[in-house]
């Protein structure tokens, strides 16, 4: 299926998309992809001579595709216009248990737990190209179509 029209919805851009490929999404739940570039500017000092990704950016990948996607396809499946999503991060609270390197790409997938009063909350997991678990938790936000 081809889920490129949430994709340009995001509220993202360069150097602070962290999607690459929706795998899945439905009404409750969400699957996606993206390969952290080795060149990205948080690698530069985090940390010397061994650069990780840092949780702060593994959370917002968790979020983008766990959360801001799925949220973006229940706005559209209630018939609301999302060309003008506002959205903002209401709790995370992940548990994180490997690395990840710049140049890996990651798997994240999210089960909706409750959708109501725009209120979006997830269990979120990561996975690496073997499907071992790097980090999980929940991640709820807000998330509204605003009028123009």
């Amino acid at each position: 299926m081809n889920y490129k029209n949430i994709l340009e919805k995001l509220p993202y851009s360069s150097p602070f998309l962290f999607v690459d490929e929706l795998l899945k999404v439905n009404e409750k739940s969400a699957e996606g992809l993206y390969t952290f570039p080795v060149d990205s500017f948080f690698y530069k000092g985090h940390f010397k001579n061994n650069p990780v990704t840092p949780g702060v950016i593994l959370t917002e990948c968790m979020a983008q595709i766990g959360v801001v996607c799925l949220g973006i396809f229940l706005l559209e499946n209630e018939k609301n216009d999302s060309q003008n999503i506002k959205l903002a991060l209401s709790s995370s609270e992940i548990d994180f248990y490997l690395p990840v390197f710049p140049g890996e790409t990651v798997k994240v997938v999210s089960e909706k737990l409750f959708y109501r009063f725009n209120k979006l909350k997830c269990e979120v997991r990561m996975y690496d190209k073997t499907d071992k678990l790097i980090c999980r938790g929940k991640i709820a936000g807000m998330i509204k179509n605003e009028s123009v």
